[in-house]
């Protein structure tokens, strides 16, 4: 991989840009991973090194929303145990199916959401005054991140999407609440993938580095912007992000 300033200008600018939209909604990496591998890098590499930048992203994500008493830390454990329970299954799955599954599973995840956000908003957006929901209080919730961490550890691609959709939608999370939750479980996901690809020597750490620095700036910019910007803008803003994410899967 050429890292000229241009190229290194390239991807700080983009990873700010991928912080910001995936503190807010998700789908950033629809920008880094083209851009990685534009750049030079094989697919597997590019994946690999792109969970760099998502790490630090997420990290300073949570602590950013966690010091602004927007994250449910008691809520953490819960939320967190159907999600990866349901990523090993994921995992396991991606595993023993054909590859072509992913990209119409990618399609149809992201269109469900569009026509979601379209059809029945509250189910993003919940009501002034509502009080969210224990996991333990609520079998469609625990079930709803179960299958959000099968998608993830199946896909990944878009998971942030179905987070929201499991924690807004079915514990009735503002959705300041349900980006920081949602952070909170990219991080784990992140953090055991990228333990996977660094023993198969699969990051490329100059390009996940560079990377990070810009995705840590973005996500400080996002956190600030999903404390400040109204409910029906952030639910607008997380619409035309799914539908970004359905041109991807059919461009790629």
């Amino acid at each position: 991989m050429d890292f000229s300033l241009l190229n290194i200008a390239i991807l700080l600018v983009l990873g700010a840009i991928a912080g910001v939209i995936n503190v807010l909604a998700g789908g950033g990496s629809n920008l880094t991973l083209p851009a990685l591998m534009l750049m030079g890098l094989p697919a597997d590499v590019a994946n690999a090194s792109n969970r760099v930048g998502v790490f630090f992203q997420a990290l300073v994500g949570v602590r950013g929303f966690q010091k602004h008493n927007k994250l449910e830390t008691t809520e953490i454990v819960p939320i967190l145990i159907p999600t990866l329970v349901g990523g090993v299954v994921g995992a396991v799955l991606a595993s023993f199916l054909p590859e072509q599954w992913l990209k119409p599973l990618l399609l149809l995840t992201m269109l469900g959401m569009t026509f979601l956000m379209i059809i029945k908003p509250s189910a993003i957006v919940v009501e002034s005054g509502t009080v969210a929901k224990k996991v333990s209080q609520s079998s469609m919730g625990w079930w709803s991140l179960f299958f959000a961490g099968i998608y993830g550890g199946f896909v990944q691609a878009g998971v942030g999407f179905v987070l929201i959709a499991a924690l807004a939608g079915s514990l009735n999370y503002d959705l300041v609440r349900a980006n920081a939750l949602k952070l909170v479980c990219t991080l784990a996901f992140t953090s055991v993938a990228l333990l996977v690809f660094i023993w198969q020597s699969q990051v490329n750490w100059s390009a996940g580095i560079i990377l990070g620095i810009g995705a840590m700036a973005g996500a400080q910019v996002g956190v600030k912007l999903a404390l400040n910007i109204s409910p029906q803008h952030l639910k607008w803003f997380l619409f035309w992000m799914t539908l970004f994410g359905v041109i991807a899967a059919l461009t790629y």
